[in-house]
Parts: C-alpha cells; sequence; structure tokens
C-alpha cells in the first residue's frame, strides 16, 4: 500500500473516553487485550492516549498506537560518562540537560489482516510529524520498547537502541530523534 492509498483508505483518529473496540486480532493476544480491554482504563488514569487506524469503508480497527509522556535521562545510561557521550552528540552548544523530554509509543499493533502494507511505517510518520508539526509541548524524541522481533522494523525505520543494558532482556529501547526531521 502506497502513502496515498493509506490517506485516501484510512483515518487515524483518538479514542475518547468510553469508546469501545468490540474485536481486534494482531496475533498478539497482550495487544489484543490492551485495546480491548485496557486502554480506557489507561485513559482515565491519565496514563495514555490510544489512536486507532480504521478503514474509512468498514470502519474495521486496522491498527492501534497509544501514546504517553516519556524522558530520555541520565538515569537511563550505565554512567555519566555515557549519558554525556549521547547528549554531547545530540546537543552540540545547547544547554545541557539532565534529561530530555520524549513520547513514548507504548503499544503499537496491526490487525493480521493488514500487516505487511506498510501501515506501521505510515503510523510511526504520523506520531513523528504529530509531535514535530503539531507539538503541544517540547518533545524531543520518541522512544519505545521494542519487542525482540519488532526491532528490524525499527531499525528499519531509523531508530536506535538507547544503550546495551538491556541486550537480554525481551524488550529493548530505542529512541527517534525528532530534530534529525528538521
Amino acid at each position: 500500500m502506497t502513502r496515498e492509498e493509506f490517506q485516501e483508505r484510512c483515518s487515524v483518529r483518538r479514542l475518547d473516553i468510553g469508546d469501545l473496540v468490540a474485536a481486534f486480532d494482531c496475533g498478539d493476544d497482550d495487544l489484543n487485550d490492551f485495546l480491548i480491554n485496557e486502554s480506557g482504563l489507561y485513559r482515565n488514569a491519565l496514563l495514555s492516549v490510544t489512536y486507532v487506524v480504521e478503514d474509512k469503508e468498514s470502519a474495521d480497527v486496522l491498527a492501534y498506537f497509544s501514546l504517553s509522556n516519556d524522558k530520555i535521562s541520565i538515569s537511563d545510561f550505565e554512567s555519566k560518562t555515557e549519558f554525556n557521550r549521547f547528549r554531547k552528540h545530540k546537543f552540540v552548544n545547547e544547554k545541557r540537560l539532565r534529561s530530555y523530554p520524549a513520547i513514548k509509543i507504548g503499544r503499537l499493533a496491526i490487525a493480521r489482516r493488514a500487516q505487511h502494507q506498510s501501515i506501521g511505517t505510515y503510523l510511526l510518520e504520523f506520531i513523528e510529524d504529530y509531535f514535530l508539526v503539531n507539538n503541544k509541548s517540547g518533545c524531543r524524541f520518541v522512544t519505545v520498547d521494542a519487542y525482540l522481533d519488532a526491532i528490524p522494523f525499527y531499525i528499519k525505520n531509523n531508530y536506535h537502541f538507547l544503550n546495551n543494558d538491556d541486550e537480554d532482556r525481551c524488550t529493548r529501547v530505542m529512541y527517534f530523534d525528532l530534530a534529525s526531521l528538521l
């Protein structure tokens, strides 16, 4: 599917309080359960906001993602030296802070019938544009705790590992620098 086809066929909307999704199957029970049973609870508790991608004709949910606030800070690195290397590379001749604002992709899932159509890439671009063009607050990075099998997808979309502390875990912290789009 091309970007133009995606934009013609799909709409992205935020789930409002009380909105329910009756069915969704991406092949991962935890991701399915979050959308159907937990996304509203997270929204009510002000912990995350979920967006759905709907087919304009059928109103079927083809994908979803949830966003919450995050930061990249000195505590994300094994040492102060590693943090200083990170920020020196990203913030040449700029004010150095102890943390930098980010938005976290808490979950991102594509329905089985819509997988392998580049929808995930379009959603990452949507999120990046949303915080770069329509930025409602300062936000420099997009972060994600990527499942191991999703790492190639994020690498393909120019995400980088934050550090190597999580190499032996089932998810890896990755980030995208929004300033790279300027």
